[in-house]
């Protein structure tokens, strides 16, 4: 297990076994339902190595990883003894609850097969560039042979899902597969003249579906689950399959075919009414703008049926592409905030979730960086919206299932015309965004016990930097400091102070970053939001001591502010073992300041 010290500190944090209700994952995300979320240590899981950020609500407990998350929840599973994802369903009551659910149902099947969809997209759209630019002759057998690949993905789009749905629901994914084979055999797949024990069926299209499957494998997994329940454990080998499939089958024929069928036809006229009422560019504009509000929901790829089905029926997308706007949007914003940072762990931030969204995963930025700073979103819904706008205008289509930096030459497909201007429209996501969020800066933030809150005062300008109070005591001169590498002037200016009570706290004098934490507890680094490299040493020889008599506060990359308690320790043991308890504070970079 790879990740099994991870996930058993992570385990720890959230409240152990019993606490845990539900897991399930998406691309960069694991998501948990506790039973009590106050249970869950969420600033110290945000310490652990590997967790982008934690965002936790009524609804889900979510922990931003990375695109590792797959593997870390599969081990996360088998150490929390969930076998079944099934029985960690989310339950909420009321309307809310069974959209929720739907949500989450969609969300999580497509998140296990949009990676296949998006390399079949890739491969087709480099296949486009390769015969539109003569290298590759269109009608040659190795160009069918690797359109083959994007071709058959799509058509049996109705297998992966189900194999897909049925992880999700917890019953073999085999007897799905076999469902939705049937369902694309040459003998119902829009065949036209069918009954069904004397009724008539619809010629519906099972290939390159959606919804009709979907809702075949939750039913069967109901079906599933009572047979089990009626029939002798004896007979499930030779019965149990074959009856589910026997009833299954004729439902999904006679309601869930038709219902997918209605489903598609209701939102393409939905689609058809926006772009008539009020024009395809305010549709794109609009969904450029909001595509990170989405995906803080949960609903980044409830889109994805949608795509498919206007791939099935027009051939490319009008609309959903914007979303590849949206990302450089993102993009643009962290890399406003890149440049305006000072802090290097602050530009180490921005920079490595901004080529994340640049690449098209945009999960880090907005979970690791959005939601507590506020900011950006605004910044991507001018960005995003003014791209949008652009490409609308402009009659931008995507022809091939491809996103982000990598899919842009995709755009080929439909013509030099569409590829100019959806790389205007990106370009403009990116710079209006940047610039955006570049001139609104970001607050300061504070993290409480019950909250993460905005404090609306901006960053020091770099001018000065006043030092609030480091420990209570009395002064003492640097120069009177009975260690030479201090009082010379060596390490910087700055003061002693020598502790008046028995405990001493030790406080930030500055609002920034902790970039030192010695493993002996007794030496701390901060870089003030202006650039100063503050010390804060305390005792003299301490080193000695082994961490005996300190207890510390924060780690290394902790954001404090001004007065937050780093430290603390016993000043009457020092003193009892001849140790000098002042504390030093110094800035050691003040000639660069």
């Amino acid at each position: 297990m790879k990740y099994e010290q991870f996930n058993t500190q992570l385990l720890m944090l959230l409240g152990g076994k019993k606490n845990i209700k539900s897991v399930a994952h998406c691309t960069t995300r694991l998501r948990l339902t506790l039973y009590k979320n106050k249970l869950a240590q969420t600033q110290e899981i945000e310490k652990l190595d590997g967790v982008i950020g934690v965002v936790a609500n009524k609804i889900a407990y979510q922990i931003i990883i990375g695109t590792q998350v797959t593997d870390i929840y599969n081990e996360f599973i088998h150490l929390v003894g969930i076998n079944n994802p099934a029985d960690s369903d989310i339950r909420i009551k009321g309307i809310r609850g069974i959209v929720q659910s739907i949500m989450v149902v969609v969300s999580e099947t497509m998140s296990s097969i949009v990676e296949l969809l998006l390399a079949a997209g890739l491969i087709a759209g480099i296949l486009t560039i390769l015969t539109m630019s003569k290298v590759l002759d269109a009608n040659s057998s190795t160009a069918h042979i690797f359109n083959a690949i994007s071709s058959a993905t799509f058509y049996f789009l109705p297998i992966l899902v189900a194999s897909a749905a049925a992880k999700r629901f917890g019953i073999n994914p085999y007897i799905a597969i076999v469902l939705a084979a049937t369902l694309l055999s040459s003998s119902i797949n829009g065949v036209e003249g069918l009954t069904l024990f004397g009724v008539p069926l619809r010629p519906i299209v099972y290939a390159n579906s959606f919804i009709p499957i979907l809702l075949a494998v939750w039913f069967l997994s109901l079906v599933i689950k009572q047979l089990q329940q009626w029939l002798p454990k004896a007979l499930h080998y030779f019965l149990l399959s074959a009856l589910a499939l026997s009833i299954v089958l004729p439902v999904t024929l006679l309601l869930f075919g038709p219902i997918g069928e209605w489903i598609g036809m209701g939102i393409s006229a939905f689609l058809y009414a926006l772009k008539e009422s009020v024009g395809n560019w305010f549709v794109v504009m609009l969904y450029a703008a909001v595509q990170p509000f989405l995906i803080v929901f949960g609903a980044g790829n409830f889109v994805t049926p949608i795509v498919v089905h206007s791939f099935a029926t027009q051939g490319y997308d009008p609309i959903f592409f914007a979303a590849t706007i949206s990302d450089f949007g993102v993009a643009g914003a962290m890399f406003g905030y890149f440049l305006r940072a000072k802090i290097q762990k602050d530009k180490q931030l921005f920079g490595t979730v901004g080529f994340s969204a640049f690449m098209g995963i945009t999960e880090p930025a907005i979970f690791g960086v959005f939601l507590k700073y506020r900011r950006p979103f605004l910044a991507v819904m001018i960005g995003g919206g003014a791209g949008g706008l652009l490409a609308g205008l402009m009659g931008v289509k995507r022809t091939v299932y491809a996103w982000g930096l990598a899919g842009l030459p995709t755009y080929l497909d439909g013509g030099v015309h569409n590829f100019t201007w959806m790389m205007a429209s990106v370009a403009v996501s990116f710079m209006i965004a940047g610039i955006t969020a570049y001139g609104l800066g970001f607050p300061k933030v504070a993290v409480s016990e019950e909250e993460e809150t905005i404090i609306s005062t901006e960053e020091s300008d770099g001018s000065h930097q006043i030092l609030a109070k480091a420990a209570k005591g009395n002064i003492v001169p640097l120069s009177m400091v009975q260690d030479q590498a201090f009082s010379s002037g060596a390490l910087g200016s700055g003061i002693g102070i020598m502790p008046i009570e028995d405990s001493c706290d030790v406080f930030s004098p500055v609002d920034g970053v902790i970039t030192l934490v010695y493993p002996t507890k007794h030496a701390y680094g901060i870089q003030a939001l202006n650039g100063d490299e503050i010390l804060i040493h305390i005792g003299i020889d301490t080193v000695n001591l082994q961490g005996k008599y300190f207890e510390s506060f924060v780690s290394a990359g902790d954001r404090v502010r001004e007065g937050d308690r780093i430290a603390a320790y016993r000043v009457n043991k020092l003193r009892e073992e001849s140790i000098d308890p002042t504390i030093m504070v110094v800035i050691t970079n003040q000639g660069e300041v």
